[in-house]
């Protein structure tokens, strides 16, 4: 009697007991190797990869795509040591070819309709794109006739426009819509305020420029803003340690750490991994550690360790040509501090209109631990050190 192993829903994380099936790689029938992976579970925070147990065939797939499923439960079994069934390989060739030729269109390889020399003569000369000619030959080929239609009356000539769907309704994934929980619980619970400041970004972008290229050849990552606003606000956090704490029932949880969050844009929606004890990491240490976070991020690789626990939150949407904007509160937090645009300005610096790069800097904090006084202190201290970048490496 063959042996099976039991494919199970692995541990989701902390307070995470329940996923989504959200894509089997494998087909049942298919073979499989030890350490393949063979189905993506999503959580409310993260995409997870679940492994085969043994080498042989996924025999039996209990729990579909869509279908949700608890930590322990059985999602399939694996066939220790068996043989894919015919029909399973003939499909995988089919999966095989239809990604080679999915391949082959995002490259812009013409596998279309092809048209006959004279045709194409004919419409190069006078200047015309073939496709917006009206067919009336064999497969779709376009004749002389067509073209010399299309010339005669362009716009009767040209196709119908193809009707589109107006609408369609998709199911919002679980990441979606913890995401949509968290923020809207975030307003509800918490009393948000935002206050702004901005910034003059000379000399920081002078200091990045003088040194961005020796930076990369010694360290292999390169010199962005992100690491310079981290430190500013792990010094602004040391001066008012409000914004890096927490309200939890009627206590304040004060933080002697600094793990900073960093908003990333990924495939599934927005995610914040954390930079742990970012106060004791270099300015190439937290480049690199962001850069790290921000390719998992992307490829859905993240860990739920990587996710949990941040005291604040810096959050750049300057990258999507944001110019203002009034972020919201990442629960439990306190604070977060929104960057933006930088965009050349004119500004008044000893009575003189100068043009230079401005950012507008916003700081979201929870009105029931934090005061205005505070909030604007914050702020203030953040322009300090990003319009003087040697006040972080003199740690002033």
């Amino acid at each position: 009697m063959s042996e099976h192993k039991e494919i199970k829903v692995p541990p989701l994380g902390e307070s995470v007991s329940e996923g989504t099936v959200a894509r089997w790689i494998k087909k049942e029938g298919q073979a499989v190797v030890a350490d393949e992976i063979l189905v993506e579970l999503e959580t409310d925070k993260v995409t997870l990869e679940v492994t085969s147990p043994a080498s042989g065939v996924l025999s039996k797939i209990h729990h579909p795509e869509g279908t949700n499923v608890e930590v322990g439960q059985i999602l399939g079994l694996v066939e220790v040591g068996g043989e894919a069934t015919v029909e399973a390989i003939v499909e995988e060739i089919k999966e095989e070819i239809q990604e080679e030729i999915k391949a082959a269109e995002e490259k812009h390889v013409d596998v279309g309709v092809q048209h006959g020399p004279a045709v194409r003569k004919m419409a190069e000369e006078n200047n015309i794109n073939v496709a917006a000619v009206a067919s009336s030959g064999k497969d779709g080929r376009v004749t002389k006739g067509d073209v010399i239609n299309y010339m005669e009356n362009p716009v009767a000539a040209t196709p119908a426009r193809t009707v589109e769907v107006r609408e369609e309704r998709v199911k919002m994934t679980r990441l979606r819509q913890r995401i949509a929980e968290r923020l809207k619980g975030a307003q509800n619970t918490a009393a948000i305020l935002t206050t702004f400041n901005e910034v003059d970004m000379t000399n920081v972008m002078e200091m990045r420029n003088r040194y961005k290229e020796s930076f990369e050849k010694k360290h292999g990552v390169k010199l962005g803003f992100m690491s310079f606003f981290v430190k500013a606000a792990i010094q602004a956090l040391k001066e008012i340690p409000e914004v890096n704490a927490e309200i939890n029932g009627d206590e304040i949880i004060y933080k002697n750490y600094y793990d900073i969050g960093v908003a990333v844009s990924a495939p599934q929606g927005l995610v914040v991994p954390v930079v742990r004890d970012a106060d004791a990491m270099s300015f190439a240490e937290v480049e690199k550690e962001i850069a790290r976070l921000g390719g998992r991020a992307r490829d859905g690789k993240l860990s739920i360790d990587e996710m949990t626990g941040g005291t604040f939150t810096v959050s750049n949407g300057g990258i999507f040509g944001s110019l203002m904007s009034t972020p919201i509160l990442n629960s439990p937090q306190t604070g977060i501090l929104g960057m933006h645009k930088t965009q050349e300005r004119p500004v008044a610096i000893n009575g003189q209109v100068v043009i230079r790069p401005m950012m507008y800097i916003a700081l979201s904090y929870d009105h029931r631990l934090i005061d205005g006084k505070e909030a604007v202190t914050f702020l203030v201290r953040i322009k300090e050190s990003i319009e003087n970048p040697e006040r972080l490496l003199l740690d002033m």
